[in-house]
């Protein structure tokens, strides 16, 4: 069962924290088809939120096919999202992620830096260079077609 939290520093409704928090654990493959959520009353405990606010994301959610109430069990997660990766690679590339995630820290990146960086990366069309390796090619051409440049040094 996913376990919900609510930033409440940051600009995000809850309502819309707790959407997203599922769709997140429907991509990951941590919830599945069949699998219950929290109930409204479990939620209002645990992120101390209102229970209308619960009761608006579950509603979204249920609008748009991922989940339904059954009246009196609960609610379950009735839809999926993304494709089916395999949960090996998924767990292989989330390890890397971990740990360029760390190295950006290390680095002096903050979370709203890696959010930047993240955004900038997949609004790039897929299969095309990013600017900065156009230019890091432009560079290296334009010092294999520069006669003053060459390995040794030496100019004529």
């Amino acid at each position: 069962m996913i376990a919900f939290h609510v930033d409440r520093a940051g600009s995000v409704p809850a309502y819309a924290q707790l959407v997203q928090q599922v769709r997140e654990a429907l991509r990951l493959g941590l919830l599945h088809p069949g699998d219950k959520l929290p109930t409204v009353r479990e939620v209002v405990t645990s992120c101390a939120v209102n229970a209308a606010t619960v009761l608006k994301a579950y509603r979204e959610l249920e609008l748009s096919g991922l989940v339904e109430a059954r009246q009196g069990a609960g609610t379950y997660v009735s839809g999926t999202l993304g494709g089916s990766v395999d949960p090996a690679v998924m767990g292989e590339l989330r390890g890397r992620l971990t740990t360029w995630v760390g190295d950006a820290r290390t680095a002096g990146l903050e979370d709203d830096d890696l959010r930047a960086l993240m955004t900038s990366v997949l609004a790039e069309p897929p299969g095309e260079l990013t600017a900065e390796q156009r230019a890091a090619r432009a560079a290296r051409s334009a010092d294999a077609t520069d006669p003053q440049s060459s390995e040794s040094g030496a100019r004529p």
